[in-house]
């Protein structure tokens, strides 16, 4: 089953003058848009027909069709179904109009798309790589790219258990200085890994504001600090203490995760997804195996009791994912590890929960098509109900009397990193960030998936859209989810936790399929290519701690430089998805 989309008989009047066509592929749904016409199909589509809000860029390799494809899911920020439109290229020279003038929230997408299928996005402002090195030879997402240590295009590998006879090392048959290709004349020992000329004279071209004679510096914030959430960069202008320009460079943690999820069978990416996102695995299970169970239909069709298992989970996630949010944001705030270690108790009590469910506490894989991988063991429920009507409830209000008030909090984050609900859409930004900012899109309620709209809850959102108005969405979120959960925990029926048997091979219909969810930072998509065989063609994230990083130079400029620590922790990144 394909991705609901627009058919193209509700959309033609609007576009009379573009010749649009509906996909008529097997399986697959959408308009397919000329090339040329692109740029003038989403001006219409987000000023005359309401899509504002672009979620998802993805670039796809047809290699036997000797074609690129490139996918968009458009969505109104009121809520309702996607409008899926495509574009399609030769794969030679693969140029497509680029969409930032239209969307902004594209430009790190489109990016993507480049670095890693040589998709050119032609008037792009800053079309450059993105997750790889400048100095990296070819684009590796592309079906015809092999890596050193190449072995197949797709797994269970010939050469391992249980027929494998030809056991060796790797690196024994491409040894030390073969593993890596550099780009035709290309001199790595004269490049300068720090150098960067074009970011660093992109940052310098900047008008000063008055006639004082201020010099204007640039700085790098991390890679490696520990106020930069992991391996992650932040090239600064400054002018005094001012931030007047910031571009955030990425791609440290990189490592390929959609080549080795197209390498993989279905089953052999649930654990995959677990390593996004390492602080919401189970979210992460969730919205990988709604995309597969688009595609198989009714015979992947979750049980009514593992319904309710994957929302106490998501939930579960959900608050473990903000408790550890709320912590790590006042150490960016500069207090001291009380907080943090306040918050992280309650965490490990979830993570007590998922390890005697799952058998692990971070690295869950849980989820399965068509359920779950085991039932709640003996004492779990009641360690639930304890959790959700008992302790939290008390635990959050506490939190929210030590630090909503204090006086330190309020005066460093608010109005402190400020997005306009326009700008928020604009970017698209999701989750808490989206919603600080005034806009109560939730894809719980906005698309619902699951049992979610079996239950009682309010989709969180704050006006100011600073620092402080996403430490309270975040706050509040969690006495959502406590509500939710307690409701499933109330309304759970008996009965298997998966559809059939546990399979460990599946096949999935030849067609595509988006799934999402509304993960701890925002919406976290899939999108499925299946050409009927045991692997996916193509498997793409839509990551929301990467597209968020969109806005936040735009939250920066104007504030100081220690301004830029809270900031980037009020978005609650995780490298691990970011740079997959």
């Amino acid at each position: 089953m394909a991705t609901k989309s627009f058919s193209i008989d509700e959309v033609k009047e609007n576009f009379q003058e573009i010749n649009i066509e509906e996909d008529e592929r097997k399986g697959y749904s959408g308009l397919i848009v000329e090339t040329d016409k692109l740029v003038d199909f989403a001006n219409i589509l987000k000023n005359k027909m309401g899509f504002d809000y672009l979620s998802s860029v993805t670039g796809v390799d047809y290699l036997p069709d000797n074609m690129m494809e490139v996918v968009y899911h458009a969505y109104k920020s009121t809520g309702g179904k996607p409008m899926e439109f495509k574009v399609q290229v030769p794969r030679e020279k693969p140029v497509v109009p680029s969409l930032v003038s239209v969307y902004p929230g594209a430009g790190f997408q489109e990016r993507e798309a480049w670095d890693l299928l040589g998709i050119k996005f032609d008037g792009h402002p800053n079309l450059k790589r993105i997750l790889m090195w400048e100095g990296f030879a070819g684009h590796p997402l592309r079906k015809d790219w092999h890596e050193a240590y190449y072995e197949e295009d797709a797994k269970p590998y010939k050469s391992r258990w249980p027929n494998g006879r030809d056991v060796h090392l790797a690196e024994d048959r491409n040894p030390y200085k073969k593993n890596v290709v550099y780009p035709k004349d290309f001199d790595p020992d004269k490049w300068n890994p720090e150098g960067e000329d074009a970011l660093y004279l992109g940052m310098k071209s900047l008008q000063k504001d008055d006639d004082l004679k201020t010099e204007q510096i640039i700085v790098n914030l991390g890679p490696q600090h520990p106020s930069t959430h992991g391996v992650f960069r932040m090239v600064v202008n400054l002018e005094g203490e001012t931030v007047k320009k910031l571009e955030p460079v990425m791609g440290y943690l990189h490592r390929n995760h959609e080549k080795i999820g197209e390498r993989n069978t279905y089953l052999m990416n649930i654990p995959y997804t677990d390593r996004l996102d390492y602080l919401s695995s189970m979210s992460n299970n969730f919205g990988y195996v709604l995309a597969v169970e688009k595609l198989m239909g009714e015979k992947a069709k979750p049980t009514e009791r593992a319904e309710y298992i994957r929302v106490i989970m998501a939930e579960f996630t959900r608050i473990s994912n903000h408790l550890f949010a709320i912590g790590t944001f006042l150490n960016d705030l500069g207090a001291y590890f009380t907080p943090m270690l306040y918050a992280l108790e309650e965490r490990e009590l979830i993570m007590d929960i998922f390890e005697a469910t799952a058998g692990s506490r971070i690295m869950c894989n849980y989820f399965r098509f068509g359920g779950v991988a085991r039932d709640l063991p003996p004492g779990v429920y009641e360690k639930m109900r304890d959790l959700v009507f008992d302790r939290l409830p008390r635990k959050i209000d506490e939190l929210d009397k030590y630090l909503t008030n204090n006086e330190l909090v309020r005066v460093r984050s608010e109005g402190i990193g400020v997005l306009t609900p326009e700008e928020a859409i604009a970017f698209s930004a999701a989750g808490p960030v989206l919603r600080a900012s005034g806009v109560p899109y939730d894809v719980r309620r906005a698309e619902p998936y699951g049992i979610y709209n079996r239950f009682d809850f309010k989709v969180v959102a704050r006006n100011h859209g600073d620092v402080y108005d996403r430490y309270l969405v975040r706050l509040e979120e969690i006495r959502q989810s406590i509500l939710i959960i307690q409701q499933a925990l109330d309304q759970m029926p008996d009965g298997p936790i998966i559809n059939g048997k546990p399979q460990y091979q599946v096949r999935v219909p030849a067609g595509e399929a988006y799934g999402r969810v509304e993960g701890p930072k925002g919406e976290l998509g899939f999108y499925i290519v299946s050409n009927g065989k045991p692997n996916p063609w193509r498997y793409h994230v839509r990551a929301p701690s990467f597209i968020n990083l969109t806005a936040l130079s735009k939250m920066c400029e104007g504030d100081k430089v220690a301004d830029t620590i809270i900031i980037l922790g009020s978005i609650d990144i995780v490298l691990g998805e970011t740079d997959r």
